[in-house]
Order: C-alpha cells, then structure tokens, then sequence
C-alpha cells in the first residue's frame, strides 16, 4: 500500500482524536471531517477540510446527510489498482480517501435513559458513520479503517516504521474490529425496536 496521504474522521468519542490528528497532519495527512469533530480538530491548531467541500454539497436534514456521497464512498471504495476504477474517479474528480476514522453515534447510552422517546432513539441510529466504516472495511486493502480511539497509537507507530503506511495484517485486523462492531451496534438497535410498541 503506498503512503496513507488522506483521511476521515468524523467520531463521536472525541478521546485523543485531536491529538491523533495533530500527529497524522505532521506526517503531510490532509484530515477532512464533519462538523464538530472538526471543531476539535482545529481548536488543537491543525488544519481541516471539510467534508462539504469535498463533495460540494453542504451537511444538511439536521446533520443526517454529510458523507452520503460518491466523493466520499468512490474515493473509499475504489480498487487502487484497477484501471477502469481509476479513470473513473479521474473523470468525476474522485480523489483516494486512505484512511477513515469513525466511532458512532452512543445509541445503547441513549436508550438507557429514563423516559427515552421512540423518536430521541431513531435519531441517535447512526446512518453514515456505518457505511463509512464498512466501505473502508470492505476495502482493507487499501484502506486503513479506526474504528476505536484504544487504536491510535497502534496506528502511529506502525505509520512511522512504514514510511506512512500500514501493513496488511494491521488494517484486515481493524477491518474486523468494524464488522463485530457494526454487527453489535445493529444488535442494539434491533432489541431496542423489540421492546417498543407503536
């Protein structure tokens, strides 16, 4: 895999991610990220692009659509070494997105509180952040994929002994830390809906 030059990250358990940020800046990584993620990232005096002005579209239907977009899942999800690919992200201005960051939406913190409405639940189920993690997953190959801050310094280190790269094993690795964790949170989401009446 060539040098990680591009990353994601939009979490929600904002732990160590400014500093993690700071340190992949240092290393020539151009961060993108969405709105209050990218707040903190730039408080810690590293600069951000955002996500709107990858895609062109701005973050919009309070917050439920920032990175559903063929610039940010193309850029993910493209083959690096398949040519058509290639031509067809140079043709719709596609760039790589080598690195994605995601944690998500605290569904199970939500549901656990007293009085919780079936409405407050729906708009805690986490839609992009999900398929963010799962198009990089799927595509470990090429891509680097975090899905836990307990990940960062791994991470790191690794980038720095690889010349800006991870190695294979490291990202099928956190490629399946992202299914048990999406296949958990679904779960959770699924008892959840099972336990209300409407």
């Amino acid at each position: 895999m060539s040098k990680i030059e591009r990353a994601i990250i939009s979490v929600t358990d904002k732990t160590g991610v400014a500093e993690f940020a700071k340190e992949l800046a240092g290393m020539g990584v151009e961060i993108i990220s969405t709105g209050g993620t990218a707040r903190v990232i730039r408080e810690s005096g590293v600069e951000v692009r955002d996500v709107s002005d990858l895609t062109g579209f701005p973050e919009m239907m309070d917050g439920r659509v920032k990175t559903l977009h063929p610039k940010v899942h193309g850029g993910i999800l493209a083959i690096r070494d398949n040519e058509e690919h290639r031509r067809q992200m140079e043709e719709n201005g596609i760039v790589p997105i080598d690195m994605v960051v995601v944690n998500l939406y605290a569904f199970e913190k939500t549901v656990a509180k007293e009085g919780v409405t079936l409405e407050e639940a729906i708009e805690n189920i986490d839609i992009g952040g999900p398929t963010l993690l799962r198009s990089s997953a799927k595509n470990f190959k090429y891509v680097t994929v975090v899905v836990d801050p307990a990940d960062y310094s791994k991470v790191l280190l690794e980038m720095k002994e690889n010349n800006g790269t991870t190695t294979l094993k490291t990202r099928f690795e956190l490629a399946r830390k992202v299914f048990a964790t999406t296949s958990r949170y679904d779960g959770a989401i699924t008892t959840y809906l099972e336990s209300v009446e409407i």
